[in-house]
């Protein structure tokens, strides 16, 4: 059956999956730098000038979210991705200037009589919100790309395949940037990997098509991809108007999207900035030594991200909706991060206890990514899938400064009361509990699967 429909579509799930590989390997390198970067010997950084660079990220890229979702909407899948790419991949070489570009920085402040940061958190700021800017555009693209070259019910499988690449991204730098720190230098553990974004630049432009357009796609896998779209078709589908945000914000299916990443975004975004800080402060894990944990806790986010793309089907094999299916799963998922709670009381026994809890956390979280981001292209047409995306990714980049913030003040706070640990659990606890309280109101929102036909 496959051979007769093709399979060309999986051709650009695979370039969805390098292009996130990409993305995640050049926001990781600077946690995986932190414990040198914030050492006495470099720029003695505290926990609240690392979470102030974190959340300056994250801010950002919440705010760059909602307008990635509308230019990507405007200028289409292939030019939409292109752009970002080449931005983000030029973010992540400028890291390694950011001495020159905090000193710079820090005397226009200065002349204007502002003051207060040091010249490295100055530079790493600025190259944290150029590189956020750009990587912004990274989901909404991918899940815009997703709903062109998948029909709906292939849609959450494949955006788990492709966000496994997240996790790829977070196996393959602890793999590679201390070694490049060491050897040549941290500065060129962010110009290499800012270098692989051009390298996948190539690829996109000679393999991407719109579905209609696209020579290498068979009449028969078009017709496949198509199938189920009748119920979102609307008037206004073939010509080139945009809906605005005001109206998108009208639908609850909107708000159920959003508050489900305000909710648990942030989760994510602790674990992936914060978990090399969190295994040398308790650990004393550095350098070469934190490759093994971070390589486990990520592969198990793979295969989570897999997981959860494959799960539903066994909810809609049994003819429930496509949604409600989708929800069914979710709800399953959100039970599995509630194991994180017992990662600090097991701590003691050994470190490799909380390593493998974190693990299922963040895998449950893949698998709970995977399935939220396809709630959009089930209810809205496929015109205003990326603006959704970008709405929902502002929100959860919001909700992730939120958790940032939150911990470096905790973890600052306990580290002067000489009891770190207590910090961590606290915020344990609150990425345990947020994705059952996410899916209790995403379900109070949308009851019932209602899609949107009067756009």
């Amino acid at each position: 059956m496959q051979q007769a429909i093709g399979k060309y579509r999986w051709t650009i799930c695979g370039l969805l999956f390098f292009a996130t590989t990409v993305n995640y390997l050049d926001r990781q390198v600077l946690s995986l730098l932190q414990p040198y970067l914030a050492s006495p010997q470099k720029f003695n950084w505290s926990n609240t000038d690392y979470a102030n660079i974190t959340a300056v990220f994250q801010f950002v890229y919440a705010i760059s979210m909602l307008f990635a979702g509308r230019i990507i909407d405007r200028l289409g899948t292939k030019k939409g991705y292109a752009l970002a790419i080449i931005v983000w991949s030029l973010a992540a070489i400028i890291h390694a200037f950011a001495i020159p570009i905090g000193q710079s920085i820090s005397a226009i402040l200065g002349w204007v009589g502002i003051a207060g940061f040091s010249v490295s958190v100055l530079g790493f700021m600025f190259s944290r919100a150029v590189l956020a800017f750009g990587e912004s555009g990274n989901f909404p693209a991918a899940i815009k790309a997703t709903a062109e070259y998948f029909p709906k019910k292939e849609r959450s499988l494949a955006t788990g395949i492709f966000n496994s690449g997240s996790n790829i991204g977070a196996i393959l730098a602890p793999l590679t940037v201390p070694w490049i720190k060491t050897h040549w230098g941290w500065q060129w553990a962010f110009i290499i990997m800012g270098i692989l974004g051009f390298v996948w630049l190539l690829l996109w432009f000679f393999f991407y098509e719109k579905p209609e357009k696209q020579k290498k796609l068979s009449r028969e896998e078009l017709q496949y991809i198509q199938e189920g779209e009748e119920e979102l078709k609307t008037e206004t589908d073939q010509n080139e108007e945009k809906v605005s945000w005001i109206r998108l914000l009208g639908y609850q299916q909107t708000w159920s999207f959003a508050v489900g990443k305000f909710m648990t975004d942030g989760v994510w975004w602790f674990f992936l900035f914060w978990l090399p800080a969190y295994l040398n402060a308790q650990y004393k894990i550095v350098d070469e030594a934190v490759m093994m944990p971070l390589t486990i806790v990520y592969t198990m986010a793979m295969i989570g991200s897999i997981a959860g793309g494959w799960l539903p089907a066994r909810f809609i094999k049994k003819e429930v909706k496509v949604y409600d299916g989708r929800m069914q799963a979710m709800l399953l998922i959100a039970f599995f991060p509630l194991l994180v709670l017992l990662a600090q009381p097991l701590g003691h026994i050994s470190y490799w206890l909380p390593i493998i809890l974190i693990g299922v956390g963040v895998s449950a979280h893949q698998a709970w990514s995977a399935n939220i981001f396809t709630t959009v292209s089930d209810m809205f047409p496929k015109k205003a899938v990326a603006s959704v995306v970008g709405i929902g990714g502002m929100a959860g980049g919001i909700g992730g400064v939120v958790l940032s913030k939150l911990g470096g003040a905790l973890f600052d706070h306990y580290k002067g009361l000489h009891h770190i640990e207590t910090g961590y659990t606290i915020m344990f606890a609150i990425c345990a509990v947020s994705y059952l309280v996410a899916w209790l109101i995403m379900k109070l929102l949308v009851p019932q699967y209602k899609p949107i036909t009067d756009l």
